[in-house]
């Protein structure tokens, strides 16, 4: 992993950014720019209704449901950080992004890319206290503890992402100005940074490993003792209700850490921007647009709540 720059580059000023995005003529741009108008259109859909029907069913006011319709609001939010710019840029000429807006689309995406990954173990700790401790369930999740554990997973998002965007937006940037990205991220920017970068390396790496560690760990105890629980219980349709809520959360653990992973929480991510594009768009788009699927279709409770919400529409 190269972590040093030519000193004697010229540095200068950068005021503004040029995001290359994806290669190709216009017919490739066309296909990409099609295909992230879909995702992002379905992202938003999918988020904005599993808001609205946790919302409006009183039956999913649960602290479970508390902290997927924050997770639906973190995926809305943080997609719609990165799309709307990037579908712009397909078809523009200059591709032009400001040093000031630069900072603020990674601020915000770390931000909401860290928040996830707290929620995620938040949602692990809240499953293994329903399933393995269920008669002190109430008490211990109560309203008060849901929102302080949902403030803890925003105030670990923004300290990370404050020291993310403060170590890498004072690195001065040598005389290219070009971002081999769609959007402003970490390690394609420490492509274009003069000097000595290893400490910047070495925060992303140490930063992001010990978030993914730390979280899975989390989650790998509560489901240890979910599963042990699962194993004692001796009601085949208790059983089922338990894997199938369960079975969703870890499906969405999986993808998202594991595409992190690959991209920042190993030695030598930073060194191939063509993959990471593609992983890029997979933790961007594809897996905001594939968490409202994946707890709608497995979950009873989702399910027949937009059952009754239709039956209400068609009422009025």
């Amino acid at each position: 992993m190269p972590s040093h720059r030519n000193e004697n580059l010229s540095k200068v000023y950068i005021q503004d950014f040029v995001l290359e995005g994806f290669g190709g003529g216009l017919e490739t741009q066309t296909l990409l720019f099609t295909l992230f108008l879909a995702l992002y259109m379905v992202t938003l859909l999918g988020n904005i209704l599993m808001i609205i029907i946790i919302t409006l069913d009183a039956r999913l006011h649960s602290p479970m449901y508390f902290f997927l319709k924050n997770l639906s609001f973190v995926d809305l939010c943080y997609s719609s950080v990165i799309a709307p710019n990037a579908l712009a840029n397909f078809f523009s000429s200059s591709k032009v992004i400001t040093f000031a807006g630069c900072a603020t689309q990674f601020f915000f995406f770390s931000l909401l890319a860290s928040t996830e990954c707290f929620l995620l173990g938040v949602m692990a700790y809240d499953r293994f206290m329903a399933i393995c401790n269920p008669l002190h369930y109430p008490i211990t999740m109560c309203q008060s503890t849901c929102t302080r554990l949902v403030l803890g997973a925003y105030c670990g998002g923004c300290l990370n992402s404050v020291v993310q965007t403060s170590f890498t937006f004072h690195l001065s940037f040598c005389s290219s100005n070009s971002i081999n990205h769609f959007f402003c991220d970490v390690p394609p920017l420490l492509q274009i940074a003069c000097g000595n970068t290893a400490i910047n390396e070495l925060l992303l790496f140490g930063i992001c490993g010990l978030i993914i560690v730390g979280v899975t760990f989390v989650i790998l105890i509560s489901y240890g003792y979910i599963t042990v629980t699962i194993l004692r219980m001796r009601s085949g349709t208790g059983r089922h209700k338990i894997f199938s809520t369960c079975g969703s959360h870890m499906t969405a653990v999986t993808l998202f850490f594991g595409t992190l992973f690959v991209m920042y929480a190993q030695p030598g991510a930073i060194e191939s921007m063509e993959q990471g594009k593609v992983i890029s768009v997979f933790y961007t788009l594809v897996i905001p647009m594939l968490n409202p699927l994946i707890y709608s279709l497995r979950n009873k409770d989702v399910k027949e709540a937009v059952q009754r919400l239709g039956q209400i529409h068609r009422a009025m």
